[in-house]
């Protein structure tokens, strides 16, 4: 497995850093915001707030330019810019467009509005936290992403980027590890996310971290902490990582086999691989024609083919009938 430039992780583990005291910065100033003052005391502190975080999201943003021309050499390439990032461009507005004092007042308004809504004064403020820290964490991410991605866009060089997945990251941001993209795509990213480009060179023919080199270098844990237990053993068991992660995102309960189970509507539309593999079942065994098919079974999730198979045969069966196991 070959992983990111060592400019590239270099940049993630400076980012994460920057981040994180950030973070810290702000859960200290949030300890000044007080139940039954929410408002008065919260005042008294967002200035100082607005300082920290302009700061951080300047910090995050420089360096930019230095990090592509020197991933772009390590790359063998020759770096070839067409003007120089303007840091300050990314530190004084929110990744989304709005004002940085806008934003800011999105954790007393929620606080607020907890309890308003009856919330004892000590949780609603534990969201209004969580809030605060999740807007410093990806503000700061997000403003160091997008300098490099101007960079990356502006330097002749670079035909796109890769995206470095940083440490501890969750499942989705795995399945993406290694995917070139062009410079115009938008760079996909979560709360907390602090995955960051590494850009791409028409010369470069090193194979990069795919998702599944990455989720063979972690231990048998870390795998079950990233994609679950049943995920984990799926994907131990040969499945196919994309499919497992993906079917996460349509997940709801129904009544099969005389249980309840958990499937997943992912793939059951007509263009659906499920869809298309069950009617191909169906036709081949004379149980409908093409015109006559109607997707009956649920897609389990792995886990529920692990309750309910009683070999470890049927279990790769079951896998790959579902879409897991190709």
């Amino acid at each position: 497995m070959t992983g990111p430039t060592p400019a590239a992780a270099a940049r993630a583990r400076r980012q994460e850093e920057l981040a994180l005291r950030t973070v810290a910065s702000m859960d200290q100033l949030w300890q000044y915001v007080r139940g039954r003052r929410i408002t008065a005391t919260w005042r008294q502190v967002a200035d100082r707030m607005l300082v920290v975080l302009v700061a951080a999201k300047l910090a995050s943003a420089q360096g930019a330019q230095e990090y592509v021309t020197e991933s772009v050499t390590e790359q063998g390439g020759r770096s070839d810019p067409g003007g120089r990032v303007n840091p300050e461009a990314f530190a004084g507005w929110a990744a989304d467009g709005r004002a940085l004092t806008s934003l800011l007042e999105l954790p007393r308004i929620t606080a607020l509005t907890a309890i308003a809504a009856g919330t004892p004064e000590s949780l609603a403020l534990q969201a209004g936290r969580a809030q605060l820290l999740r807007i410093a964490s990806s503000e700061v991410a997000d403003a160091g992403r997008l300098a490099s991605g101007v960079a990356i866009a502006s330097n002749r060089a670079c035909t796109g980027y890769v995206r470095v997945i940083a440490g501890g990251a969750c499942s989705r941001c795995v399945i993406l590890a290694g995917v070139v993209y062009g410079s115009a795509v938008a760079f996909q990213r979560h709360p907390h996310c602090h995955c960051v480009h590494q850009p791409a060179i028409r010369r470069n023919r090193t194979p990069l971290t795919t998702p599944r080199s990455y989720f063979n270098s972690l231990s048998q844990a870390d795998q079950d902490r990233t994609f679950g237990l049943a995920g984990a053993r799926a994907i131990r068991d040969g499945g196919d990582i994309f499919a497992i992660v993906n079917a996460r995102r349509g997940v709801y309960t129904t009544t099969a086999y005389g249980r309840q189970v958990r499937a997943t509507s992912e793939g059951i539309t007509r263009r659906g691989a499920f869809y298309q593999s069950e009617r191909r079942r169906a036709v081949a065994s004379g149980r409908a024609t093409r015109a006559t098919f109607r997707l009956r079974t649920p897609r389990l999730l792995p886990e529920e083919i692990y309750e309910l198979a009683e070999t470890h045969d049927e279990v790769l069966a079951m896998l790959r009938r579902f879409g897991y196991l190709r």
